[in-house]
C-alpha cells in the first residue's frame, strides 16, 4: 500500500433492536430504510416485543436496544442510556381499565392483567399501590381478558390506551396523570440503551446517527408514518398518527432536564417502595 494512501475504517456492524410498535418503527425509519449516510457503521435491525427486549438486555444480546426503564434498573452495569429515543408521557400514560366503573380505591383488591413485570407501566402501578394481584398477559390480549372477566382490570400500554372506551371498558386510573400530580414530572416508559463495552467514542458516534434518524422521521412525518403503519397491527392511520404523536415528541429528540429527572425519580420511587432492590445510577451518553 502506498505510504500516503488513506486507510478506510473497517465497516462495523451495530445490532439494533426495538419493538414493532408504530412509535418505535417511526423513530428508526431513517436508519432502517437507509435514508442516512452512516459512514463505516452498518446498522442491523431486529424487531421484538418489549418483554423479549427487556429479557435480552439482561444478557447483553444487542449493541443498542429499546428497553423499559424498569428493566434498565437490572442492566445499568452493561448499558448506558442514550439521550434521545425515549417514550415519555407528559400528563398521560398507561391506563388501568375495568369492565364496569370502579374506584381507584379498589385497585389494591383487584386481580390485574399486566403486560410484563419488567415494564415501566407495571413499576408505576406498583408504586401507586403494591397490594393488587397481577397476572402477566401479552399486552395485546389484555383488553380481551378484561372483557371476558378473566381479570378484574387490565393495565393498558400501546394503542389500547386510545380505544378502550370503544370496547366498552372504563378508565379506573391514568398513571401519567397521577404521576404528574404526584411529582410534576413526565412519566417515562421506555428508552434506548447502548452497550458500555463499545467504548466512549463509538457510543457517541452511534448516538449521533440514532438522533439523526429521529430528527429525519419528524421532518418527514408522512413517509415515516407510512413506514410505521406496516407494523401497526391493523390500526387505522388516524389512530396510528395519534399514537405516534403521543409517544414521539420533543422529549423523544432530547429528554431535557424534566425528562431525565422523570427517569431518576421513577427508579428512585421504585427502590423506595421496595420493588427495585438497589439504587440505580442513571447516566446518559453525552
Amino acid at each position: 500500500m502506498p505510504v500516503n494512501a488513506k486507510e478506510t475504517p473497517e465497516t462495523r456492524t451495530i445490532s439494533v433492536a426495538h419493538s414493532p410498535d408504530s412509535d418505535d418503527a417511526f423513530m428508526f425509519y431513517g436508519l432502517a430504510t437507509n435514508k442516512l449516510e452512516t459512514g463505516h457503521l452498518k446498522f442491523e435491525h431486529t424487531l421484538k416485543d418489549i418483554q423479549g427486549l427487556n429479557e435480552d438486555a439482561r444478557n447483553g444480546v444487542f449493541d443498542v436496544t429499546a428497553i423499559s426503564f424498569h428493566a434498565y434498573a437490572y442492566v445499568s452495569d452493561k448499558y448506558a442510556l442514550l439521550p434521545h429515543g425515549a417514550s415519555i408521557g407528559d400528563k398521560y400514560g398507561p391506563i388501568v381499565v375495568a369492565k364496569e366503573p370502579r374506584s381507584v380505591s379498589d385497585i389494591g383488591k383487584m386481580k390485574i392483567a399486566v403486560p410484563g413485570e419488567l415494564t415501566s407501566a407495571y413499576l408505576a402501578l406498583r408504586i401507586y399501590n403494591k397490594d393488587f394481584e397481577h397476572v402477566v398477559y401479552p399486552f395485546d390480549e389484555i383488553i380481551a381478558a378484561v372483557q371476558k372477566g378473566e381479570v378484574d382490570a387490565g393495565l393498558l400500554i400501546h394503542e389500547g390506551q386510545l380505544f378502550y372506551h370503544q370496547m366498552g371498558l372504563y378508565k379506573v386510573l391514568d398513571l401519567g396523570e397521577w404521576w404528574h400530580e404526584k411529582t410534576g414530572l413526565p412519566l417515562p416508559m421506555g428508552g434506548n440503551v447502548i452497550r458500555r463495552d463499545l467504548g466512549e467514542d463509538l457510543m457517541r458516534e452511534v448516538s449521533k446517527y440514532l438522533h439523526a434518524s429521529i430528527a429525519y422521521s419528524m421532518d418527514n412525518r408522512e413517509d415515516a408514518l407510512a413506514y410505521a403503519m406496516q407494523f401497526a397491527r391493523d390500526m387505522q392511520p388516524e389512530l396510528a398518527d395519534r399514537f405516534v404523536a403521543m409517544w414521539v415528541n420533543d422529549l423523544t429528540l432530547d429528554y431535557g432536564e424534566r425528562g431525565r429527572e422523570g427517569v431518576r425519580r421513577l427508579l428512585e420511587e421504585g427502590h423506595n417502595a421496595g420493588i427495585i432492590p438497589h439504587r440505580v445510577e442513571v447516566d446518559f451518553v453525552e
